[in-house]
């Protein structure tokens, strides 16, 4: 039983630091639909005013995404996204307040950063 489980570790632990590498770094890890619609709308803001913004990181494990049953006025807010937020510029990249409101069909009716 020995020889046949032998030939098994070694393969295990020769294959296993290959295949650890295929995780993909934790920063690359898919968004959730929320977050990915409030960043795509952000960046299209910020770009148009500030070009020289060309991404924004959005920190997943402290965002927090609420469900709503809000309105303002006659607006319904489905959802609110709320966490950190880098802007990736040539002058800075401070840790920024993020806020995005969601309304129906997830269309972005928000996006609001602050200096912390």
């Amino acid at each position: 039983m020995l020889r046949f489980l032998a030939p098994a570790l070694i393969f295990a632990a020769v294959c296993a630091p290959a295949l650890a590498q295929e995780v993909p770094p934790k920063s690359e890890k898919p968004a959730t639909p929320e977050i990915a619609t409030c960043k795509a709308a952000a960046l299209q803001t910020l770009h148009a005013k500030e070009p020289e913004i060309k991404d924004i990181y959005i920190d997943e494990d402290s965002a927090t995404v609420a469900v709503s049953e809000s309105k303002i006025e006659d607006i319904p807010i489905t959802r609110i996204v709320m966490g950190e937020a880098y802007l990736r510029t040539d002058r800075s990249d401070k840790p920024r307040r993020f806020l995005c409101l969601l309304g129906e069909k997830n269309k972005v009716l928000l996006t609001f950063f602050t200096a912390r």
